[in-house]
């Protein structure tokens, strides 16, 4: 706070032209503000200026001739002279004061204005400012950072005049690099410029937008497939070959190699093709085949009393059924792989066997014949097996009978399906009917 009974005032452009020429012991009209700074009003008058119409103190009069010095006349002319000093003292220093005052604060303005340059995304402009460092700049244009927003220099750093601040907006781009899709920011302006920022590879690769296509700050989705390297093996033969494509199946395309029928892939053709990935080509044929199965036959067994105990008569002889199956026979590359069931129909339904059971107990003995060697006989015609049967089919139980003799003796079927007890019993019936010449090789046994 200035002693001085005027006030302080602000600094004014060192630059100015008056709007009227400026009359002596009087101030100038108050000059335009300095941008961005608010225009300055100038609320201090001075005395003077107040008064400027009221005629001045009148200079003083020279004495007339032959006046005495020292007398009243010249008393009178030095206190008008006092009067007038004084006055004219309290006019020229205001004056003064201001004077230096704007002098000192022009050359303060001028030091502090600096001439930037202020680049942002690229396009750039100068601009004069009293900034004392990069953050203060930024926020005196009205320029917000993002986190993902770049500066140079970075904010807090120092301004001096001729200095040059660069701003890059950051830009989301939703990237699918080979099938995986990742979440970035770049600062760069197109396609290319991104691609470089981030490390991508892009000769040779498939691209979703053009290189040179420019990127807003609302950023982009990008998809791009490098170059790879697959090999395709098919009809024997491997393929290799540089590719981007999306699918195997444009790979394999690509190749030259067309998928017929049901061809497929050893891996999905659908998948994302890796580099130095092996796919084969699997040629797959189809074939049906039908196959007739046989279909076994139930056994039903009746009581039958006329029958001795042990013997056993087929009533009615079963048939087995037909089943036909249909089979799906698969092929991959010339092999036969394992048959598939697809489905089965019944041709002819089986039927059953009849069989009837004898339940009448055996007779022991039969007169005239039971003192006889038969063990004997039977080891000498079959070697005492009761299933036996000669090599003609002819004959056949322990006694050698034919099924005409045995079915005369009451037997049924056949003797080879009968008992022991009950092939002795009609053996013991025959000697009675015919003695031992049914057995003439081994009929002398029967005594021995």
């Amino acid at each position: 706070m200035s002693n001085s009974q005027f006030q302080t005032y602000e600094t004014y452009d060192q630059t100015y032209e008056p709007h009227q020429p400026c009359q002596p012991y009087e101030l100038c009209q108050p000059y335009e503000p300095y941008e961005p700074y608010l225009p300055y009003e100038d609320t201090y008058r001075p005395a003077y200026e107040t008064t400027a119409a009221t005629p001045g103190p009148e200079l003083p009069r020279q004495s007339a001739p032959g006046g005495r010095p020292g007398g009243r006349g010249a008393r009178r002319r030095k206190a008008r002279y006092a009067e007038r000093s004084d006055g004219t003292m309290r006019r020229l220093l205001p004056q003064a004061l201001v004077v230096a005052f704007l002098a000192g604060g022009t050359t303060a303005f001028v030091a502090d204005d600096k001439a930037i340059e202020l680049s942002i995304d690229g396009t750039p402009r100068t601009l004069h400012t009293f900034a004392d460092d990069v953050t203060e700049l930024l926020t005196e244009e009205g320029v917000a950072l993002g986190a993902h927003d770049v500066v140079a220099p970075a904010p807090g750093e120092e301004l001096a005049s001729g200095d040059e601040v660069a701003v890059e907006y950051g830009r989301p781009v939703l990237l699918t690099l080979d099938g995986h899709r990742h979440e970035v920011w770049t600062t760069a302006r197109t396609v290319e410029g991104a691609l470089e920022q981030l490390g991508v590879r892009a000769e040779g690769a498939y691209l979703s937008a053009a290189r040179s296509r420019r990127i807003g700050r609302e950023g982009l989705a990008l998809d791009v497939r490098t170059e790879r390297s697959v090999t395709i093996m098919a009809d024997g033969r491997a393929r290799t070959i540089r590719t981007n494509a999306a699918t195997v199946g444009e790979a394999i395309e690509e190749a030259g190699i067309t998928l017929r029928g049901q061809d497929t892939t050893s891996v999905p053709s659908g998948s994302f093709p890796r580099d130095g990935q092996t796919v084969t080509v699997l040629r797959i044929t189809r074939t049906k085949e039908v196959r007739e199965e046989r279909i076994p036959f139930e056994v039903e067994r009746t009581d039958d009393p006329s029958l001795f105990r042990g013997t056993e008569v087929v009533e009615r002889a079963g048939q087995p059924g037909l089943r036909r199956i249909t089979y799906s026979l698969r092929t991959v590359n010339g092999v036969r792989q394992k048959p598939r069931w697809i489905k089965s129909e019944v041709v002819r339904e089986p039927r059953a066997q009849v069989v009837k059971v004898g339940t009448q107990p055996l007779p022991t003995s039969v007169r005239g014949a039971d003192h006889l060697n038969w063990q004997g006989l039977a080891a000498c015609e079959s070697g005492g097996r009761p299933n036996a049967v000669d090599s003609s089919g002819t004959y056949g139980g322990l006694y050698q009978f034919d099924t005409h003799t045995w079915q005369s003796l009451g037997g049924e079927g056949r003797p080879q399906d009968a008992p022991a007890a009950e092939q002795t019993y009609r053996a013991k019936k025959l000697y009675v009917r015919r003695g031992a010449s049914p057995w003439p090789h081994c009929g002398r046994r029967l005594q021995g």
